[in-house]
């Protein structure tokens, strides 16, 4: 079996996650696993399918093939996952009043200790009380043994204090 990731974007209408659903599963395709949105009127996602080798090449033409439906995909053929090393997973959480720069100053602190970041989603919604603009993003890391686990948690917090934000950090396994 061979793994397919596709990603694809375009005008919010109904029908479009059958289209693509359709076409995986005439070319043999099984749909393992995607995160899909809409966001301003665009509809976009990202996928993972499997499929037998031999049907790659053309499960890739067919799904390109829906481009001319006004979706624009990339469907790239997955290679084998890299050697991580040792590793944890940690849940990191921001809550705060919305204002640009947020995710820049949060992956920053990750980044400089080679923290990968997994998974992330966020999104902005108004306070119940005061209507304010509120930020909130959800993160997976994976933080590479070399890595500090208190250090890391004590400049996230340290950072959430500068920027006047919650920040939770806590292991993937120990909500």
């Amino acid at each position: 079996m061979t793994d397919i990731v596709v990603t694809l974007i375009g005008p919010d209408r109904p029908g479009l996650v059958e289209a693509v659903a359709a076409t995986v599963a005439e070319h043999g395709g099984n749909w393992l696993e995607g995160r899909m949105a809409q966001l301003a009127g665009k509809f976009a996602g990202i996928l993972r399918v499997e499929v037998p080798a031999e049907r790659a090449a053309e499960l890739t033409s067919a799904l390109g093939a829906l481009e001319k439906n006004g979706l624009r995909l990339i469907a790239e053929i997955a290679g084998p996952a890299p050697a991580a090393g040792p590793s944890s997973t940690m849940d990191v959480e921001l809550l705060g009043l919305d204002r640009p720069g947020l995710v820049r100053e949060v992956s920053s602190v990750l980044a400089a200790r080679r923290v990968n970041v997994e998974a992330l989603t966020t999104d902005v919604y108004s306070a119940p009380m005061t209507a304010d603009s509120m930020f909130r993003a959800r993160a997976r890391v994976r933080v590479p043994a070399g890595v500090d686990a208190a250090e890391l948690r004590q400049s996230l917090e340290r950072l959430a204090g500068d920027l006047m934000v919650d920040i939770r950090v806590a292991e993937a396994d120990k909500k």
